[in-house]
């Protein structure tokens, strides 16, 4: 079967999505299919370096892990665990899990604690608008957002009606949260020479 082969107006589960062995790497959105954009660009591959570093050092002996795309965070709707009634699966740049049990040998069932997309020419609607709505709905806590266009970071964090955005932060600013106590991260080492 080729990629071509697929009907891009039907809804697929994450069961279809088991089956495919193309070398496109795809991403379920709500049962829609998008394909990922060609391999990033050394600019974005170095944002993502900084950024897994800075977190895998501070994270070292703590019990939230940082994963790295390509990485399978499957969002299921509440109470449903099976693979054909999945129909959201995403690779998010980085994302951060503080509960071991949502991991297994296939990535991550259930919401992250924190999600890293890193926005590259070609992805900003789907990581702005189709992501953003899976992430809030499903739970993810914090919702980062980084542009090394622009070399600007945004955060968002859920509360009891939705995300709420950070201010626009950018070089001099240092990034925290408390789902990581005592973690601060310089925009300045992120978009150092850029």
């Amino acid at each position: 079967m080729q990629l071509s082969d697929l009907d891009f107006s039907k809804t697929y589960s994450y069961a279809d999505y088991l089956q495919w062995t193309f070398e496109d790497r795809l991403e379920l959105i709500k049962g829609k299919i998008f394909k990922m954009t060609p391999a990033p660009a050394s600019l974005h591959q170095k944002i993502s370096m900084r950024l897994s570093s800075e977190l895998y050092f501070f994270l070292k002996n703590k019990p939230c892990q940082i994963y790295a795309a390509p990485f399978d965070v499957r969002l299921a709707r509440k109470g449903e665990s099976e693979d054909k009634k999945i129909f959201t699966v995403v690779q998010p740049d980085i994302c951060i899990i503080c509960d071991p049990s949502k991991v297994d040998t296939r990535g991550c069932t259930g919401a992250p604690d924190i999600v890293v997309e890193i926005l590259s020419p070609g992805n900003n609607q789907k990581e702005l608008r189709n992501k953003y709505e899976v992430y809030e709905e499903s739970g993810v806590k914090e919702y980062w957002i980084v542009s090394p266009q622009d070399k600007t970071f945004l955060k968002y964090t859920l509360i009891a009606n939705g995300y709420q955005p950070s201010k626009l932060m950018t070089m001099g600013d240092i990034i925290t949260t408390p789902i990581l106590p005592g973690f601060e991260l310089s925009l300045d080492i992120v978009f150092a020479d850029n």
